[in-house]
């Protein structure tokens, strides 16, 4: 059904027929012809066939009026549209931006590649089939914030992890502000599921507070905390090289706010911890169904249009 957004506007619609009976007739400019009689005949004979068609010339004119009324009144019509299905998660994905984040000991397609390259490749791919999650992203290295708020446009958080560079946030790792400045944002949240996947490939090194405090914060919260450990080496296997990742600490982070933790040693591994995670238990709620107008301004506005270009062309001829 066809519905007109300012309908008032057809209220000016006589407005040509009024401005024409309030303007003055304009007087005559010559003087008058003597002819003879059957002389004069003809020429009203051929006065009446011009005001003839004099009459029909005002019947384009018209017409492109009303056409023009017609595009401004808005004509509209309502599309329906399926509500968009949300899985009632709210998603803080915590990436770890430190500067061992640089080290080249994954490998894509045969090709040697730094640790933060595969995790933008795969975590741009995960954000992306999140479709129904509200999905926020939080950097973090010797400071943390939030790069993305939560939010259902996925893409825009996969291309925020895409354009994610070292250093923007420090070298050091401050595992515990990243959690907890998700959980600050996730207190404020009504989702039914509230989750967070935190990525470190090292050992918290900044930062006051016990990660093992901030994870218990989270569990007291209801906000699972899934970890991902990154790294071919742990801390327990290599104490004195830097670089390796502290597993011990995301283990017990996971298990005391009820989450999982995930070793990462491949970028094969890095792949399947994705798919594990895309498994994970959702609420199914509807989505928000939303009113679009479709708007059909545009063709009266044309048709109108191509009757300037008509008359113009006709006045040349």
């Amino acid at each position: 059904m066809v519905e007109f957004a300012n309908l008032w506007i057809f209220l000016i619609l006589p407005l040509p027929v009024v401005v024409f009976w309030l303007l003055p007739a304009r007087g005559d400019r010559g003087t008058a012809l003597i002819v003879p009689e059957g002389v004069g005949r003809g020429i009203v004979r051929q006065s009446n066939r011009e005001g003839r068609l004099l009459g029909g010339r005002f019947v384009l004119p018209s017409l492109i009026w009303l056409l023009l009324i017609t595009a401004l009144s808005g004509p509209r019509q309502l599309v329906p549209v399926p509500a968009l299905p949300t899985s009632g998660r709210d998603l803080v994905l915590a990436l770890d931006l430190s500067g061992s984040m640089v080290r080249d000991d994954f490998s894509i397609n045969s090709k040697t590649v730094t640790r933060l390259d595969a995790v933008k490749q795969v975590g741009a791919e995960f954000v992306r089939r999140r479709g129904g999650d509200r999905v926020g992203l939080v950097v973090f290295g010797s400071q943390a914030y939030f790069a993305t708020p939560l939010t259902f446009d996925v893409e825009r958080v996969a291309q925020t992890i895409e354009e994610a560079v070292i250093g923007i946030s420090g070298r050091a790792t401050n595992i515990s502000d990243a959690l907890g400045i998700a959980l600050k944002r996730l207190s404020k949240s009504q989702a039914k599921s509230r989750v967070v996947i935190l990525l470190s490939d090292g050992a918290n090194n900044a930062g006051a507070a016990n990660p093992r405090g901030v994870a218990k914060l989270a569990g007291d919260m209801g906000v699972r905390v899934h970890t991902i450990a990154l790294g071919p080496k742990a801390l327990s296997e290599a104490p004195d090289e830097r670089g390796v990742v502290d597993v011990a600490t995301l283990q017990a982070m996971s298990d005391i706010s009820g989450g999982q933790m995930f070793r990462v040693r491949t970028s094969e591994d890095l792949v399947s911890v994705t798919g594990a995670i895309d498994r994970l238990e959702a609420t199914a709620s509807a989505g928000l169904a939303a009113e679009i107008f479709r708007d059909l301004w545009i063709f009266p506005a044309m048709f109108a249009g191509f009757g300037c270009l008509w008359l113009a062309w006709r006045d040349t001829l």
